[in-house]
């Protein structure tokens, strides 16, 4: 019996940040992402929100033996939920895989007390390169809602647990959606 399968659309499409199994990418169909906060953490985060004829590219992966903790433990202000039919993937027979998404009663939007991190959006940015090329990036930032919440400039002293070196076109890249969105960066301090 195959392992079952996650399917990530943000900091887990970055393959730096974990060690699962067999990552492959993926186009899950029905959704899309969007900055949301929660009363279980204290910046905006990525959530899948429902979205009919919506799509997102992300990586769907392994988790060895069923054994759900440690990734449960990491998206725990998330519910996991099962995907049935939705993925696109190249797997063949295909895998059980679930999806995790904050339910829409928790969501709030982010703000200037819940800014996004830009270490954490460096990181997104980061794994959609190099999976998905610059289209992806583009095709990212476009399938992606909340962009109103500041974005906090913490590269200096990043703030985000699995933050990533970025090279510079990789950093150039971030700032070129976020200008071209016109999104308000404000600086740590």
């Amino acid at each position: 019996m195959s392992p079952p399968y996650f399917f990530g659309y943000g900091s887990l499409v970055n393959l730096g940040t974990h060690a699962y199994h067999d990552p492959q990418p993926a186009r899950l169909s029905g959704w899309r992402r969007a900055w949301v906060h929660t009363e279980l953490r204290e910046v905006a985060f990525l959530s899948a929100v429902p979205c009919a004829g919506s799509e997102i590219d992300g990586l769907i992966a392994a988790v060895p033996g069923a054994d759900w903790d440690a990734l449960d433990g990491r998206e725990y202000a998330y519910d996991r939920l099962p995907l049935l039919g939705a993925v696109a993937h190249g797997l063949r027979p295909a895998p059980e895989i679930s999806l995790y998404a904050v339910p829409r009663s928790a969501q709030m939007p982010g703000s200037a007390r819940h800014p996004i991190l830009l270490s954490y959006l460096d990181v997104v940015v980061q794994g959609y390169d190099q999976v998905f090329g610059v289209a992806g990036v583009a095709a990212f930032f476009a399938s992606t809602d909340g962009w109103e919440a500041p974005i906090l400039n913490d590269r200096a002293a990043p703030i985000y647990p699995r933050h990533q070196l970025l090279e510079v076109a990789q950093r150039e890249l971030v700032d070129h959606h976020l200008d071209a969105i016109g999104a308000k960066v404000i600086v740590v301090g």
